[in-house]
Formats: C-alpha cells, structure tokens, sequence
C-alpha cells in the first residue's frame, strides 16, 4: 500500500471546517502530485458519492470516497483535525480523515489494498496510533503498512478455531466453545451444542470501505458474542462466493447492504435481518442478538429497512429512518414489481388499438372466435392479453407491498386484499391500502410468541390464514366503500380537469419526473399515472401522456448539451450523450443519471425546469396516451401527436439551455482557494489543463 500514500499527501492539521473544504483541501494534495486530473470533476464526484450516503463513522472516522475518471492511480489522502468535520457520524465529527479515489476502472489489486485499509480502521489500535503520529511521512509509512502500531497496542489474537474470511479456508469446524446459552447447563448435563451459525454479506455503492468496514465489524463481533459468523463482502475488487455448504448450515442471515445483495435467493426461506452497511459497521452485536432472536421465534424470513431495524422492530429502528422513509420503501417496493405488469399489458393494449382501432376492444373473446388471416383477430388477442395483465395490476402492487413489509408471509394476505380492491372497485387507492394493512397485519402476527410446535407451521398455514381473513374484513366490511368512494371522486376529477387545473398538475408531474431521475419521487408520479390506466378515462390518459413526454426530457437534453456545447462536458460524458439520445426517446429518464452524479446542483434544476414545461404544455395541449411506455415509439398512439412531441421539444430545449449556462458561468468564475491546503505552486498548475480550451470555446 505504500505506494497509495507519500507524506505529501498527509496534513496532520487540517484546517478546514465543512467536508466540502476537507475534500479539496486532500484532493488538492492529490491533484499537486499529479494523481488527479481534473480537480473541480473529481470533487463533483466526491460529493455525488457523499449525497448517496454520509461517509462519517464512529469513532471519529469520515472516509470521503469515490471510482472517479479524473483519478490517474489508486490514491489515498489524510488529513488530522484538531476541531473536528462533521462527516453525518452519529457520534459527532471526524478528526481522522481519508480520501480515497479510485479510478473508473482501477485494477482489482489495488481495490483489494483499499479494502484492507478500511478493515483496518476498525481496528481501535491503528486509529490511535494514527492520533499520535507527528510526522506526515510516519503518519504515511503506517497506513501503508511500512510501519506497526506501537508495540502492546494491537489487539488480542483471536482464539484458536476462529472463523476465517469468506472464502479464507474450509467451513469453520463445529468443535468450538459452546454457545452462552450452553455454558450455563451443568457439564455432567449438557447436550452437544455447536454453536449458532450466521453468514452475512456486506456492500456499498462503492464497494471500497464500508463494505470491509462492516464485514471487520460484524467479525469481531460474532467473536465476542461466540457464534459462527462468516462474511461475503461484495466490494468493488469483485466477491467470492460462500461456499453453499456453508449457507445450508447456517441458522440465520445478516445483510448490511445499500446496493442489491448479489444472489439474494441463495438465502431465501432463513431468518433474515436486512440493514444498510452503516448498521454493520455501528451496531454489529444488535444485529447478531436480533437475527438470534428472530430464529428463536419461528424460522421466517423479513426484510428490514435500509438503516436500520427489521419490519418486526420497527419502532427501533436507526436514528434517521422515519415512518415516511420506511412507509415510501413499502410503496417503491410495490411499484417495482408493478411495472412490468404495466409496460407488457399497456403496450400489447396499445398495439391493439394501432392494428384494430379503439372499438377493438369490444371484441368477443378470442377463445371463441379467432382467425388466423385477420388483422382484427390479432388485434383482439392483443387487447385480451393486455387486459389480462392489467389485471394483475392492484393485487399486485398490494402483494409486494406487504413483500416489502414482512417477506413472503406477506404474498397471501397482500394479493387477496388486492384483489377484494379490485372487486369493490377501489382500484389503485383501494391496492395501496390493502398492501399496508397486509403488511401491517403480518408484522403483528410476527409478534406473538407461539408454542415451538407451532413454528414450522406459521410461515405456510397460520400467518397466511390469519392475514386473509383480517384483511378481507377490513376491505369488505371497514375501508372498502369509502375507498371505492375516493377513487371515484379521483377519476372524476381528473376527468373534470380543464384550464389552469390541468397545466398546474402537469407542472408538478412534470417536476417530480425529473427530480430524482427514475428514483422514489420519479415512481411516485409515474405510479399516479398508472394507476388511472386502468379507468382509461380522458383525465387519466392526459396524465400519462404528460408524466411520460416529462420522463423523457432530461436524457434528451443531456444529449442535446453534449452535442452543442461538448467542452463543457468530459470525453465519458459526451459518450454518455450519444447513448442518452436513444435511452431519452425510450423514457428511460435513467439516462441522465451520469450527468446529475457529477455536476446535480447544475444538472437537476434544469431538468426539472424542462420537465416542468414539458408536463405543462402536454396537459394544455390534452394530449392522450394509452400505453403507459415506449417513448416515441408509441407516438401514433397519441391523442395530439404534433402538439405532444412539440411540448417535448420545449422541454428539452429549455434544459439544456440552462445545463449550458449554468456550466458555462461555473467554468468563468475563478477557483476559490482550497482552505487548509498546502501551497502546490503557482495558482495556476492546480487548475486543470483544458479548462482555459473550455472556457473560449466559442458559443
């Protein structure tokens, strides 16, 4: 590791007060060194990084991180702070600070040296030794490793038969010290007991340091609590599999993630605690004492929130993750599994009404009457299929709802109540509801403490039983008609809508489309507009074309940016442009992600500007759409075809006017000084070599 660090790139007195100017003021050593190439892109990429998750830990550790392009090495910065930065440590701010970068496509050795960085600032001896270091090239020669902490400061050896890492050696052996449990029965009584068993599996949307900080830390302490715990960190350096061995014999899973768990079903049917990495690394013996208590109580599997707490404790769940933050992962949870519903049964509708016309959709069944020779026969297949598959739409979204909630215990009572929406017709309200009372009934039944006869039973007969049959009182005999009442108030509204109303909802739609960029914001209005599908009546088909033609603005006008004003952009973002035509004209709003995570304070409010416009002019041009995706592609089926695709240019037109302006006022304004850097020559040689090129280009 030596290599990653000189004492060039060390302050031990940091004299930067925000994380904002402890970045640059590291990055700046970095980019004085020549390891950074471009040092206002690169910070762009720190904070996009920083704004997923703050990178603060206890202990008074904040490890700002980033894969960058403007990274010419793995490279790694530190700085000591006598006052303190506040990193979003729960425990208050970091005087350790580390900057790591990694290159777009850093080579797997170096990323695995990395990683051994961060599960050894889990390690209380490291981080004091690094506290008492006076010198920038011993402070240097100790997180490369040159040098060892100070003798007597390292750590206990862990016993002999200790778990190693995943993939490490051979599935640990079962003759070990005997659980706590086991202890307390008198020897000449005690039964054989091998002690309880837990894998794990950690990741970050980095996969450098949270990812092996956890893994450390859910280590050691399964080492203190005396159970077997075996970790498969998912990181950037790529993963190594758990031997499926070792996953059969294990009694219960931890999964410390922030980014999908790779695999996931290799787990499925055991006892699961489910948290963000931060959890791992901050509360690592409640996670083992959680997922200990949950096998004790029956062998179901749930899905905790992202922070912090499983389903069945929510109220503890982490500081920071509220009742809205875990009541919108319900919801997304629902949607995700919609929308596939939606684009194969919108889209085999609309293709019907391209081939039949409207009127097809009065068609006798195909079953009973269907000619191969006959356009119509094809087109009534179409609308009969589609039809099928919007019928899966409300018990759908209701069933994984309840998923999101508490696991597979929650498919039955969640797709039952879905389906009683449907036929008391409270339609996407009426799902949404039946979803969170299913979920919430299960997660009560989770509660009780049953009889140990009655356990192997509970997760296919008794919660399923029980959470129907709740369910369907509540939404035949309690919610139902008052439900089914607001949708049709709903519908009727959107029906009635005309004027300043409709342009108003189009503005908002339009807004939360682009916010996000396809996240939570994004599906929330994209679900509003599904969700009247289903009525098909003309308010609702306003709203689809408006949250549709909004969806497709901000890709669009990254690529029209790109192409008029490439300067302003890097080579990887003027690739990202071309692609960004193709994935615009498709409604893939994701297309715009690349551009946002590196420059958002720029790239957002102008996506929302356009997306604004867009939606706006759409509902006042009471453009209609029917399939609920396809871009420009279902065109034709547009009701105002010319006037839709005109509201769409609008809206791309104004955005990446404002990218343009705003990037170019960015590359005029002069460079402030970084705070607390140290002097890397004239101002000059820390600003990067094209940006003069950038700034005359001409307009």
């Amino acid at each position: 590791m030596a290599e990653l660090i000189t004492a060039e790139l060390v302050d031990l007195d940091l004299s930067a007060d925000t994380r904002e100017a402890a970045a640059r003021a590291l990055a700046t050593r970095m980019a004085a060194v020549g390891r950074v190439s471009d040092l206002d892109a690169f910070l762009a990429d720190v904070a996009a990084r920083e704004s997923q998750m703050p990178t603060g830990l206890e202990g008074g550790i904040g490890i700002p991180h980033c894969r960058s392009e403007h990274v010419t090495e793995p490279t790694l910065a530190f700085g000591r702070s006598a006052a303190g930065v506040d990193f979003g440590a729960p425990d208050g701010p970091a005087d350790l600070i580390f900057l790591i970068a990694a290159p777009a496509g850093g080579d797997q050795d170096h990323l695995a040296i990395l990683s051994g960085l961060a599960r050894r600032l889990m390690d209380p001896a490291f981080t004091a030794a690094l506290r008492a270091q006076s010198a920038p090239a011993a402070a240097a020669a100790l997180i490369g490793g040159e040098e060892a902490p100070a003798a007597g400061a390292a750590p206990a050896e862990a016993p002999a038969g200790e778990v190693p890492e995943a993939g490490t050696g051979p599935e640990p052996e079962a003759a070990r010290d005997p659980a706590p449990e086991a202890a307390a029965v008198p020897e000449g009584q005690r039964e054989p007991v091998r002690p309880f068993r837990i894998v794990a599996v950690t990741s970050c949307p980095t996969g450098i340091a949270h990812t092996y900080m956890a893994a450390e830390s859910l280590e050691r302490a399964g080492r203190e609590a005396g159970v077997e715990l075996v970790v498969e960190p998912q990181g950037s350096a790529g993963f190594k599999r758990l031997d499926p061995a070792v996953i059969a014999a294990a009694d219960a899973v931890i999964l410390a993630h922030d980014v999908e768990v790779r695999e996931r079903a290799r787990f499925a049917g055991k006892p699961t605690v489910d948290v963000g990495v931060k959890a791992g690394i901050n509360r690592p013996a409640e996670l083992i004492a959680e997922v200990r208590a949950k096998a004790g109580r029956g062998g179901t599997t749930a899905r905790g929130n992202a922070s912090g707490g499983t389903p069945e404790e929510a109220a503890q769940a982490a500081p920071g993750e509220g009742f809205g933050s875990r009541l919108r992962r319900y919801l997304m949870s629902g949607v995700s599994y919609m929308v596939p519903f939606v684009a194969a049964g919108g889209l085999l509708i609309a293709l019907s009404f391209a081939i039949g016309g409207y009127e097809i959709a009065g068609a006798p069944s195909v079953a009973e009457h269907f000619v191969w020779t006959e356009a119509d026969s094809w087109a009534a297949l179409f609308n009969q299929i589609g039809g099928a598959a919007f019928g899966f739409l409300v018990p759908v979204l209701a069933g994984y709802i309840a998923f999101g909630m508490a696991d597979r215990p929650g498919l039955v009572p969640g797709f039952v109540g879905g389906a009683i929406a449907v036929a008391i017709e409270a339609g996407f309200l009426g799902g949404l509801v039946a979803g969170l009372l299913a979920g919430g009934v299960v997660m009560a039944v989770q509660r009780l403490d049953v009889p140990a006869t009655l356990r192997g039973i509970m997760p296919v007969l008794v919660i399923p039983l029980l959470g129907s049959a709740a369910v369907g009182f509540l939404m035949f005999v309690v919610v139902g008609e008052p439900l089914a009442a607001l949708q049709r108030a709903l519908t009727d509204w959107l029906d009635g809508l005309s004027g300043s109303n409709a342009v108003l909802l189009g503005l908002v739609l339009g807004a939360m489309m682009c916010f996000d960029l396809g996240g939570p914001l994004n599906k929330v209005a994209y679900a509003f507009a599904v969700g009247g599908l289903a009525e098909a009546s003309d308010g609702s088909l306003r709203v689809m074309a408006a949250v549709m033609a909004a969806g497709m603005v901000p890709p669009l006008a990254m690529a029209l940016a790109t192409a008029v004003r490439g300067g302003l952009f890097t080579r990887a973002e003027r690739e990202n442009g071309k692609a960004a035509w193709v994935l615009g004209a498709s409604f893939i709003t994701e297309g715009a992600i690349p551009f946002a995570a590196a420059d958002p304070l720029r790239v957002i409010p102008s996506a929302m500007a356009g997306g604004a416009l867009t939606g706006a002019l759409s509902m006042s041009f009471d453009a209609t759409l029917r399939a609920p995706h396809g871009g420009i592609f279902v065109v034709p089926l547009i009701g105002g075809p010319f006037l839709y695709l005109v509201a769409i240019a609008a809206g791309t037109l104004l955005s990446a006017t404002l990218v343009v302006l705003l990037k170019n006022a960015r590359r005029d304004a002069p460079a402030p000084a970084p705070a607390g850097a140290a002097p890397a020559g004239p101002p000059a040689s820390r600003t990067p070599e094209r940006r003069p090129t950038a700034a005359v280009t001409p307009r």
